[in-house]
């Protein structure tokens, strides 16, 4: 296994209207990031990663059933099949964020693992859900209505070229399972988002770098970008980047176009940054007890 590897974020407009079918949004969605997933192996990346629920808009920005359309099985339905088609025709590994169903009524925040053959490795469920007020228009990040907390912990993906977690948007905010995803052996965590300017645009090239610091690997962050209609509830700014153990960015995305971000991981790094700093060595399990409990 090389110790470089490169790494492709793809962060894209949503180029539909909120008010047309799902089915629209899902063809148009999947069409075009099949095309940029084959643009980005063409350029070499290994690990590719596309943006939060990339197959369609925001929708959490109002609260409609309409939207359960949309969900999937994992890794049954046909979105993740085609894609673990194309992962063994490219030789990449995807990382895949959809919509999950996993039983009746059951609606998950997912991302599937793909390796370079073709194989499914497993998912990720985003553990943190919010619900944010956004503006004045009744739009927000009402992610409760549509999805439960994940239950499956934190895992770590032995992939074709490296070992991978994931991070989903709002779990970004909280360092307790970058630490976990840390201590299972990742080497590198994608975070694929959907996030607007105004509310944490201020937090975005400071938490995740943070991260990266902290647990010494690497950061994929992965933004959409543009205005969604009808609900306008702000501009998605993409910046799509990668950040190394180190915390200094790799590569940076532009704020407002399509783009294919390919960047290379060095593992040499991580191992230099480790034995640096020994972070794991100097830490103290037995005094966190606190941090399992409801507090306050």
């Amino acid at each position: 296994m090389s110790f470089k590897v490169q790494i492709g974020l793809i962060q894209a407009k949503n180029d539909v209207h909120g008010d047309e079918p799902v089915a629209v949004h899902k063809q148009a969605a999947v069409e075009k990031h099949v095309g940029l997933v084959r643009e980005a192996a063409a350029r070499g990346a290994q690990i590719i990663c596309l943006q939060e629920i990339f197959y369609g808009p925001y929708f959490c920005a109002e609260q409609n059933p309409k939207w359960y359309e949309s969900a999937e099985e994992v890794p049954n339905g046909p979105t993740t099949r085609l894609f673990q088609d194309l992962a063994k025709e490219l030789g990449v590994v995807i990382v895949l964020p959809v919509y999950e169903k996993a039983g009746i009524g059951i609606y998950y925040n997912t991302a599937a693992v793909i390796d370079a053959d073709g194989s499914f490795l497993g998912k990720y469920r985003k553990q943190h859900i919010p619900h944010v007020a956004v503006g004045e228009e009744g739009h927000g990040f009402w992610e409760k209505f549509y999805f439960k907390p994940g239950n499956m912990g934190y895992p770590v993906f032995d992939t074709a070229f490296a070992k991978i977690g994931v991070y989903i948007c709002y779990d970004r905010h909280f360092p307790e399972g970058a630490r976990l995803l840390g201590l299972n052996g990742a080497e590198i965590i994608f975070n694929p988002s959907a996030t607007v300017a105004g509310l944490s645009e201020y937090l975005w090239k400071l938490e995740q770098p943070a991260h990266a610091v902290a647990n010494g690997y690497y950061v994929a962050a992965i933004n959409r970008v543009g205005v969604e209609a009808p609900w306008n509830m702000g501009e998605f700014y993409g910046q799509s980047y990668l950040v190394d153990p180190r915390g200094q960015f790799v590569a940076v995305g532009s704020r407002d176009q399509d783009e294919i971000i390919v960047a290379e991981m060095d593992k040499n790094k991580i191992h230099e940054v480790r034995d640096l700093w020994q972070f794991y060595r100097d830490r103290r399990p037995e005094t966190y007890q606190d941090m399992v409990e409801l507090l306050p």
